[in-house]
Formats: structure tokens, C-alpha cells, sequence
């Protein structure tokens, strides 16, 4: 099934957006690199008639991050450090101000197989340019990947151990979506 022209409700549904964090320091072997879902979000992507890509925007939910796994470290992560981790993170992102991540697309440069998505994302009331490259990974379904520097955004990465345990300014998002699901419901009008 192709995605067919409309405007499409992306959310948790159609797809997952990761975030992966990654150690670095003195003491980076004490730390965990970590992967954190964002469990809420929504999007509206639009298609023309000519089945290209017109717009595209996207709001994540702050307060739903989840760390989902961390890797490395000196021992596994037990329930209690995903939790604080999480709480942690609320902390940095300033969520209690600053409650959505928003990216809204630019521009569309389509490619063999994906392309290429610019736009601008805001975080903590920050709004930078960012590109998101796209790659399709069967029938109606994307992979997208982008590299956020936490500082453009005003996030101080957090560390530990009087900065010999940080988390490295640059952290990747990966997002998987089903078009063919969000078509389906677009067409139903959910």
C-alpha cells in the first residue's frame, strides 16, 4: 500500500523516536550509554496529490521519556537507576518549562530510497536548523536519524564524578514510522 495524499496523524502507534546517549570522561567505563523512548508524541505529516512530502510537524512529550536500555557500565541498570535517570533528564530538559520538543519540517529533498527532511527543532525554547536523513526500510515504513548537540539548545550534558563521568553533548535520535498504519487511519478519520 502507498502512502496516499492527505494529512496523516503520526504518534506512538505508527512508531518509536529513541534517543541514544553516550558516555565519555575519565570515568566513562562507570557510566552506561544509554537509549530513552519518547512514549508521547504526535505528528501531522501532509502529502500532496503528487505524493510528495509537504509538511511535517512533530511535538514530543518532555515528561514521557523512558530509559528503555543502557550498555557498558560497571553494573546493569536496575529499575531504580531508570527511574532516577529519567527524573534526572526532566531536570536537564527543563520539562517543567519547557514541556515539548517541536520539530517542524523546512524542506523535502527526496532521494532513491528516502532523502533528506530539513527543519527546525526547538528544545527548551531554542529553535536551531536541523537535517534529518531518511531512508525507507520497506513498503511504507522510514527509518530517520538526526544528531542533536545538546549545548545549540542551552542543555548543560549532565555529569557526575566532578565532570570525570559526562554524557557527550552530541546525541543521536532515531525515529521508525509505519506510513501505512497512519494512512489506514487517516483514511477511518482517527
Amino acid at each position: 500500500m502507498a502512502v496516499l495524499a492527505g494529512r496523516h496523524q503520526l504518534g506512538p502507534d505508527h512508531g518509536r523516536i529513541l534517543l541514544r546517549t553516550f558516555r565519555d570522561g575519565l570515568a566513562a567505563q562507570a557510566g552506561h550509554d544509554l537509549t530513552i523512548e519518547a512514549t508521547r508524541w504526535s505528528g501531522v505529516l501532509e502529502v500532496n496529490a503528487d505524493l510528495r512530502p509537504a509538511g511535517l510537524d512533530v511535538r514530543i512529550d518532555m515528561s514521557a521519556l523512558v530509559v528503555r536500555d543502557g550498555t557498558g557500565g560497571v553494573k546493569p541498570l536496575s529499575d531504580r537507576d531508570r527511574r532516577e535517570i529519567a527524573v534526572t533528564a526532566r531536570k536537564v530538559l527543563a520539562a517543567d518549562r519547557h514541556p515539548e520538543a517541536v520539530f517542524a519540517a523546512t524542506g523535502f529533498e527526496p532521494a532513491a530510497g528516502g532523502g533528506e527532511i530539513s527543519g527546525t527543532l526547538t528544545i527548551r525554547g531554542q529553535a536551531r536548523p536541523v537535517r534529518v536523513q531518511v531512508s525507507q526500510t520497506g513498503g511504507d515504513r522510514y527509518h530517520a536519524e538526526a544528531k542533536v548537540i545538546q549545548s545549540e539548545y542551552g542543555v548543560k550534558p549532565y555529569t557526575a564524578f566532578l565532570g570525570a563521568l559526562r554524557v557527550r553533548d552530541a546525541v543521536d535520535v532515531a525515529v521508525d514510522v509505519d506510513l501505512s498504519a497512519a494512512a489506514a487511519d487517516s483514511e477511518t478519520g482517527s
